[in-house]
């Protein structure tokens, strides 16, 4: 559920005062550095403007701490790392801190105070943040439980391109948890999740084209959203794919080869 994010929200744009300059440029090398693989080079980058206060050096080393890039893993760094960045108002930062919060990394375990940070980070925009927020709403985990706003949540973020929010809101929809029950409308979240290469959406997809709920019944599509979804690893894919090959005729095998076939060819590793 934690995602993270280690791509600066700085370098999206240009500085606005030359002070800031030299270190969107510090922040640009460290990403170039870390995208080929030289974490030694993108720490020196990232290590002197974070110390300085730029709380986007300062997130970014989190993640190099709890990751164990360039630097032995070590959660209580990454954790004080992440602090410094929320403090400053970073959302990645904050929405990061609160991971270690819910999770018990480097801090001790508490989801209320996860809460409290997905909470200022999502009234940032942060989708990560919008999507774990819903999650603890949603289980009532750290928080009272709240389907409204856990769908509502879910939608922010699912409009920001957040494929697990997207699949997130797509089960209340199919269980008409915190909205009303739209197997349509959960078929369509779950199709737009499975698009960006959501394994979970992917199965649950693959389960509504199985039964026919919310979509035409076509054990085909149903077989290949198992199959993709198998491919990242999904257990519940692969069992819904093993289920589902032995029921195949000769002409769905075809189809099944055809879908594949068009989606690694739209999709290529």
């Amino acid at each position: 559920m934690g995602s993270r994010e280690w791509v600066c929200a700085a370098m999206l744009g240009l500085c606005a005062s030359a002070l800031a300059q030299p270190q969107e440029a510090q922040l640009r090398q460290g990403l170039a550095a870390a995208r080929r693989g030289d974490y030694a080079a993108a720490l020196a980058a990232w290590r002197p403007i974070a110390e300085r206060g730029n709380s986007d050096a300062q997130n970014n080393l989190g993640v190099f701490y709890e990751q164990g890039r360039g630097v032995p893993r070590d959660f209580a760094a990454a954790a004080s790392w992440y602090r410094r960045a929320a403090e400053l108002g970073n959302p990645a930062g904050q929405n990061n801190l609160g991971v270690m919060y819910e999770r018990g990394f480097g801090v001790a375990r508490d989801p209320a105070e996860a809460a409290r940070w997905y909470e200022r980070a999502a009234n940032r925009g942060e989708p990560n943040a919008l999507n774990n927020l819903g999650v603890l709403l949603e289980r009532g985990v750290g928080v009272p439980q709240n389907l409204a706003r856990a769908a509502a949540l879910y939608r922010q973020a699912a409009d920001k391109g957040n494929d697990r929010a997207q699949n997130n809101l797509g089960v209340l929809y199919e269980r008409g948890q915190g909205v009303p029950q739209d197997l349509k409308a959960a078929a369509s979240w779950y199709t737009r999740a499975a698009q960006r290469g959501n394994s979970m959406a992917m199965n649950n997809l693959g389960v509504l084209y199985q039964e026919g709920r919310g979509v035409p019944t076509d054990t085909a599509r149903a077989n290949f959203w198992f199959t993709l979804s198998a491919a990242d690893g999904n257990s519940n894919g692969a069992a819904n794919r093993d289920s589902t090959s032995r029921r195949l005729t000769a002409q769905q095998r075809e189809q099944v080869e055809r879908l594949l076939s068009e989606w690694r060819a739209a999709h290529p590793r």
